[in-house]
């Protein structure tokens, strides 16, 4: 009988990291989560998974907790989906983003490479990297610009996942995921943003909305199919970096379209714009030219944008129905 693989996450709790959880483990993996070590515990997204993974303490700041874990976990597969994840709060905290985002990469990469360079590594790079789109759609030959400092440490982990491949023979790969969502998605993202406003103002806990640029454009999918994409990405012969999107664009305009309508509400009457919330350096239009990923991974997506929003919408709204308004 075959050993089961071993895969290593970090970034486990996050929205990503629970659905990759759960496909790991549905095809039979023993699945190793990465976690830092906290006076709270907020396990949300893995409640229901907290007994059928591990769960070790280590930090992308700490280089030496990194290579103590991989090897006394000897991982097949390592997914590295931790970061600071939230533009906005990269040009408030540019630092630490970079300390996370970009060399906190660096230092997986060294960690594997000392301890386990067998092993088959997953970066998760972004959209953001493309920034001001130097050609539409983004494909993998695309050039970055990025616009935030988010965007420029995603390009550096990006690049330092490239470098270690090339320099010293690692199963490294990037993928260069667009705006993928779901009902475990973060309240301060613009998706869970909006259905959650709606499903506040359906329940009576607000009468507003309020959001930045209504006209900027994203490509919007379902995280529990762009994991699968993580996966794919490393059952291959060779490594190889790959775009994952839907190839279709939206705006944030047409997104509270589709939000309020799911509850028969007008957005128009509900949304205000705010400064505020405008970013010192907007990324106006990402669309994904997924036709590599499609071609050489089989990879297609499953659930479309507007499926998508009112899956979110019925989840958020099934969550403030349990907890009435006082």
């Amino acid at each position: 009988m075959t050993q089961p693989k071993t895969a290593l996450i970090t970034g486990i709790t996050g929205q990503d990291g629970s659905y990759l959880a759960e496909l790991l483990l549905a095809k039979g993996y023993r699945v190793v989560g990465v976690v830092r070590r906290s006076s709270t515990t907020p396990y949300d997204r893995i409640g229901h998974l907290v007994d059928r993974v591990e769960l070790l303490s280590a930090d992308l700041l700490d280089q030496t907790s990194l290579m103590d874990v991989m090897a006394e976990v000897h991982p097949d597969e390592i997914y590295n989906l931790a970061a600071q994840s939230f533009v906005a709060t990269s040009w408030n905290q540019p630092v630490l983003t970079g300390e996370f985002t970009g060399l906190g990469v660096t230092r997986m990469l060294e960690a594997m490479r000392r301890t386990v360079p067998r092993a088959r590594f997953y970066q998760a790079s972004s959209s953001e990297q493309f920034g001001m789109v130097q050609e539409t759609p983004q494909r993998e030959t695309t050039p970055f610009y990025p616009r935030s400092p988010y965007g420029v440490a995603k390009v550096y982990g990006h690049w330092i996942t490239v470098n270690y491949r090339e320099s010293f023979g690692l199963y490294a790969v990037s993928g260069i995921l667009f705006n993928h969502e779901s009902p475990r998605r973060g309240l301060e993202f613009v998706t869970r943003k909006v259905t959650d406003g709606v499903a506040r103002i359906v329940t009576g806990k607000a009468t507003e909305l309020r959001l930045g640029n209504l006209d900027a454009r994203r490509d919007w999918g379902f995280a529990g199919d762009y994991v699968d994409a993580m996966w794919r990405m490393l059952q291959q012969e060779r490594p190889a970096d790959f775009v994952i999107g839907t190839g279709e664009t939206w705006t944030v305009r047409q997104l509270c379209e589709e939000a309020f309508g799911h509850v028969g509400l007008d957005w128009s009457a509900h949304v205000v714009t705010d400064k505020k919330f405008e970013r010192p350096a907007e990324v106006e239009l990402l669309v994904a030219d997924p036709s590599k990923a499609r071609h050489e991974l089989g990879w297609e997506p499953t659930v479309r944008f507007r499926a998508l929003v009112r899956m979110m919408v019925d989840a958020d709204l099934a969550r403030h129905r349990a907890t009435p308004a006082p």
